[in-house]
C-alpha cells in the first residue's frame, strides 16, 4: 500500500523500462491495459504514460487506451511539445485534472498546452538559463532560483500554488561524487522555508536513487527499498509529498538509528568519493 501523506504516480508505463518497451514495440495495447489495471489496484494515485521518441499518434493511442483499463487520472510524460500536446487532446477530463511532466526553464512554451487542456505542470528546477546558455543547476540555490523562475511564470499562466509540482532531480546514490544529494536536500529546504511556495507540491522520480545498487546484501537481506525510504524519511519533511515510482516497492518511513538512514545521513554528511564509499560500506 502507498506511504501515508505520499502521492505515488506509476511508473511502468515509460519506454525507458525494457519490458514496457517490448510492449509499444509489438503494439500490445492489452498488455500496456494490464500494466496500467496493475498500478492502479496496488495504489498508484496516478498513471504515468512516457512513450519515449514515438510519434504524437502513439501517444494519443496509448493515452486513450490506458483510460479504456483504470479511471485514475493521468501523467503525460513527455518534454516534447507536440506528443505532450497529443496526449492532452486525448485525455478525458472526466477522470480529473491531468499531470503534464515536464516543463522546465528551457521549455517556458509547454505552459501553452494550458489553452488545450487544464492540467497539473510537474516543474523541472534541475535546469536553467546561465546567461543564455543551457546549464544543470549544480547548487541548492541555483535550483531554488529555477524554481522561483516556474512559480512565478505558472502564476502568469493562472495557475495557483497547489496546481503545482516541483521535481528538483535526483541522480543515483551509488553514483554521486558531484554532490547532487546535497543540492538535492538543500533545495527542498529552501522551497519548503519559502512563504511564495506554500501549498506547492514537490516530487522526485524515486527509483532513479537507487539505479544500478544491488537489491540484497550479500547474505541475502534487502536493502533497495529500505535506502529509498531513508530519503523519503529526510524528505517527506521537507516537502515532498509526490512521487514517481514502483507500486511494487514498500516505501516506509523508518526510525532513528535504522542503519538505512545511518548511511543516508553519513552521505549528508560527506563528500565526493566518500559518499560512494559509505553506500559500498552498507552493501557489504
Amino acid at each position: 500500500m502507498p506511504l501515508h501523506g505520499l502521492t505515488l504516480i506509476g511508473e511502468s508505463i515509460n519506454d525507458s523500462v525494457p519490458s514496457t518497451h517490448a510492449l509499444f514495440a509489438a503494439n500490445d495495447l492489452a498488455g500496456i491495459r494490464t500494466l496500467a489495471k496493475t498500478q492502479a489496484d496496488l495504489g498508484a494515485a496516478y498513471i504515468d504514460v512516457n512513450v519515449g521518441p514515438r510519434t504524437p499518434a502513439f501517444m494519443a493511442e496509448m493515452v486513450r487506451s490506458v483510460q479504456t483499463a483504470t479511471d485514475k487520472p493521468l501523467s503525460i510524460d513527455s518534454p516534447d511539445f507536440a506528443t505532450a500536446r497529443a496526449g492532452l487532446e486525448a485525455y478525458d477530463l472526466s477522470r480529473g485534472t491531468p499531470i503534464l511532466n515536464s516543463i522546465s526553464p528551457l521549455r517556458l512554451q509547454m505552459f501553452d498546452l494550458l489553452k488545450v487542456k487544464p492540467f497539473r505542470p510537474i516543474l523541472l528546477v534541475s535546469e536553467n538559463l546561465k546567461d543564455g546558455v543551457e546549464s544543470p543547476c549544480l547548487t541548492a540555490e541555483e535550483t531554488y532560483a529555477s524554481a522561483r523562475l516556474l512559480l512565478e511564470t505558472a502564476h502568469r499562466h493562472g495557475l495557483a500554488n497547489a496546481d503545482c509540482i516541483f521535481d528538483p532531480g535526483i541522480a543515483p546514490i551509488g553514483t554521486d561524487t558531484d554532490g547532487n544529494i546535497h543540492r538535492l536536500m538543500g533545495a527542498l529546504a529552501l522551497i519548503h522555508g519559502d512563504p511564495a511556495f506554500a501549498g506547492v507540491h514537490v516530487s522526485v522520480g524515486l527509483s532513479n536513487f537507487t539505479v544500478m545498487l544491488p537489491a540484497k546484501r550479500a547474505d541475502g537481506s534487502p536493502v533497495k527499498t529500505p535506502l529509498a525510504s531513508a530519503f523519503l524519511t529526510r524528505a517527506m519533511p521537507l516537502g515532498l509529498d509526490m512521487v514517481i515510482g514502483s507500486v511494487k516497492q514498500a516505501y516506509a518511513l523508518l526510525p532513528e538509528g535504522h542503519p538505512a538512514l545511518q548511511c543516508f545521513d553519513d552521505c549528508l554528511s560527506a563528500e565526493g568519493f566518500d559518499v560512494l564509499v559509505r553506500v559500498q560500506d552498507f552493501y557489504s
